[in-house]
C-alpha cells in the first residue's frame, strides 16, 4: 500500500463533526478527511436555523435539558444531554474564534427561539448558519498543514481485521476502502483510528430536506462491520418544506414559526394547530406539528398547508430570513405579503450508530460523531438546533479521547487491496435507478409520519426481495457511487423497518395506529448485527 494512503487518523465526512475532530487532532496528528462529493456537499451547509446554547441571562442548563428531554419523549440519556448542553457555550466560543459571523445585537449574540424551546437560545447567522459554520471550519482545515482533505471519495466499507493480509476476527477497524470517482479505482486508506462522521440517511425517503448524498453510508458501513445501531425508527420529519413542483427539498426554517409564523388551512383559513396543541400552537415540537399537517393534508385531500408570517413588519421578515425571502421571491412568492405553501419532509436521522460520551463505537479503533450516531442526546425526537451542537461537542470529544489514549493505538497491519478480478462494468444501470426509486417511494408511503404494522410488514417484504437483487448486482459489477449508495440506502431502510416493528408503542417520532399509547418506561431499540 502506498505510504500516501497511511495516516494517523482517518475521518469519513467533511461536515461539522468531521472538521471539528480534524482541527482538534491536527495539533499532533496527521489527519485525512474523505468527502463523498465536494467538501461542502454534506448536511452542515444546509442547516438554516442555528445552534442552541444557554447564553441568555434568564436561561439555565436545566431549562435546556428539560426542553431536550420533553422533545425526546423521555428516550434521551440524561447524562448525554447534560454533557452536550453544558459544552454548548464553549463550542460557540470556539466558533467565534474561527470567525463565524453570528448575528449580534448591541454587541451581544442575537438569540432567536424555535419550536420546543422555552427560551431564546439559538445563535445564528441570518438564516444560513450552516453555510457560515462550514466555511469557517473548512478555511481553518485548509490552512492546517496536518490535515489532508480529499473530495470525491465514496467509501465502500470499513477495513477491519478480516481484511488484514493475516486474517483476524477481532473487529478492529483500520480505515476504509474508498472509490476515487475520477479514476473509478477503489483504494485502501488506513489509520490507527477512524472517525465516522458521514451524516444521516434522509434520502431513504422520497421527500427529504437532506442533501443528495445523505444515503446512510456511515450507518450501513458500521453495521456491516459489526457495530450496533439504535432507535433507527426515530426518523424526524420537518413540518415545513416548501411545496413547489419545480424546486425540491427547500426548507422553511423552524425559526419562521419561532418568530411568529402561523399555520392555516389553505382553503378555509382556519388556524388548525389549536386542534392539536392549544397551549404551544405552532411552537410545539416538530413531531406534533408534522403529524398535524400530515393529518390536515390527508383528511381534506390537500397538496399543502399555508405558513404565514405576513402579519409581521416586512423589514423584520427580510432582515431575519434574507435567504428564504430571496429564494421565494424568485419563485413569485412574497412572504411579507402572503403565505408560503408547505408540506412535511424527512429532515433528520435521530437514530444511528451507538456511541458513548467519548464517541467510541462498539468496534475497537472506530469512533463516530454527528447525525450518523445515536448518542442519547435526541431520544425519540430531536429538539430544534441541537444537531450542529452535537457535532461540535462529540467531534471534539472523539478527538480528545484519541489524543488521550494515543500511545495505545497500534500501527495498521498490512491489509488486502480491493479485489475486482471477478467483476465487470455494468450494462444495466437502470436496475439501480429502479430500485432506488422503489425504496424511497415505499418508505414514504409505508414507513412515514404515521405507521401501521401491516404497512411496516409490507415494506419489510419488499426490502427482502430487493436485497437479493441488489446483492446479486453488487457481486457482479464494478462499484460506482450510485451502486454504493443504493446498497447503503437499502441497508438503512431494512434497519428502520426492523426497528419500527420492534417498538410496540407510539413515542416521539414513531407514531403507529396499532399501538397509539406510550409505555411508562422508555426503552431504546438496539439492533445487534
Amino acid at each position: 500500500m502506498p505510504d500516501s494512503h497511511k495516516y494517523d487518523v482517518l475521518i469519513i465526512g467533511s461536515g461539522a463533526a468531521g472538521l471539528t475532530a480534524a482541527l482538534t487532532l491536527a495539533e499532533t496528528c496527521k489527519v485525512l478527511v474523505l468527502a463523498k462529493g465536494t467538501l461542502r456537499s454534506g448536511s452542515t451547509a444546509w442547516a438554516q436555523g442555528g445552534i442552541a446554547a444557554v447564553l441568555d441571562a434568564g436561561d439555565t442548563f436545566e431549562n435546556h435539558v428539560r426542553d431536550t428531554m420533553v422533545a425526546g419523549a423521555g428516550l434521551n440519556d440524561r447524562e448525554t444531554v447534560e454533557f452536550v448542553i453544558e459544552g454548548a457555550p464553549r463550542a460557540i466560543d470556539r466558533l467565534c474564534e474561527l470567525g463565524v459571523p453570528f448575528n449580534r445585537e448591541s454587541g451581544d449574540l442575537h438569540l432567536t427561539r424555535e419550536g420546543g424551546h422555552s427560551h431564546r437560545r439559538i445563535v445564528h447567522v441570518d438564516d444560513a448558519t450552516g453555510w457560515a459554520v462550514q466555511a469557517a471550519l473548512l478555511k481553518a482545515a485548509e490552512e492546517s498543514p496536518n490535515i489532508t482533505l480529499l473530495p470525491d471519495r465514496t467509501c465502500v466499507d470499513l477495513i477491519t481485521g478480516r481484511h488484514e493480509v493475516k486474517y483476524s476476527g477481532s473487529g478492529r477497524v483500520w480505515g476504509a476502502y474508498a472509490l476515487d470517482t475520477a479514476t473509478g479505482k477503489v483504494e485502501a486508506y488506513t489509520a490507527k483510528a477512524t472517525i465516522m462522521a458521514a451524516g444521516g440517511a434522509g434520502r431513504v425517503y422520497q421527500f427529504s430536506t437532506a442533501p443528495r448524498g445523505a444515503t446512510g453510508d456511515g450507518i450501513a458501513m458500521a453495521w456491516r462491520a459489526g457495530a450496533r445501531v439504535s432507535n433507527m425508527e426515530m426518523m424526524q420529519f420537518h413540518p415545513t418544506c416548501l411545496y413547489n413542483l419545480d424546486v425540491k427539498n427547500f426548507l422553511i426554517t423552524e425559526a419562521v414559526r419561532g418568530e411568529g409564523g402561523r399555520l392555516f388551512h389553505p382553503e378555509t383559513g382556519h388556524r388548525f394547530m389549536e386542534e392539536y396543541d392549544r397551549e404551544r400552537m405552532e411552537l410545539a415540537p416538530r413531531d406534533v406539528v408534522a403529524r398535524a399537517i400530515d393529518d390536515q393534508i390527508k383528511r381534506y385531500g390537500l397538496d399543502y398547508v399555508h405558513l404565514d408570517i405576513s402579519h409581521e413588519e416586512p423589514e423584520f421578515v427580510k432582515q431575519h430570513f434574507p435567504t428564504i425571502y430571496e429564494k421565494l421571491m424568485g419563485l413569485g412568492i412574497d412572504m411579507t405579503k402572503g403565505p408560503i405553501p408547505v408540506v412535511p419532509a424527512q429532515h433528520y436521522t435521530c437514530g444511528g450508530v451507538v456511541i458513548d460520551l467519548d464517541g467510541r463505537t462498539d468496534l475497537p479503533g472506530l469512533y463516530a460523531a454527528g447525525e450518523v450516531t445515536e448518542s442519547g442526546l435526541h431520544g425519540a425526537n430531536r429538539l430544534a438546533s441541537n444537531s450542529l451542537l452535537e457535532c461540535f461537542v462529540f467531534g471534539e470529544a472523539a478527538a480528545r479521547d484519541i489524543l488521550a489514549h494515543w500511545d495505545g493505538f497500534e500501527a495498521p497491519p498490512p491489509v488486502r487491496e480491493w479485489d475486482e478480478s471477478r467483476v465487470t462494468d455494468s450494462d444495466e444501470e437502470v436496475v439501480i435507478k429502479q430500485n432506488w426509486t422503489e425504496i424511497r417511494r415505499m418508505m414514504w408511503n409505508y414507513v412515514g409520519i404515521v405507521r401501521t404494522t401491516k404497512r411496516l410488514e409490507r415494506a419489510g417484504n419488499r426490502i427482502d426481495l430487493l436485497g437479493k437483487e441488489i446483492e446479486d448486482y453488487y457481486g457482479a459489477f464494478r462499484v460506482t457511487t450510485d451502486l454504493i449508495e443504493l446498497r447503503n440506502l437499502h441497508q438503512c431502510a431494512d434497519l428502520i423497518v426492523s426497528s419500527a416493528l420492534h417498538r410496540h408503542e407510539s413515542r416521539g417520532l414513531h407514531y403507529t395506529l396499532d399501538y397509539p399509547e406510550t409505555d411508562q418506561v422508555a426503552v431504546d431499540t438496539v439492533l445487534v448485527p
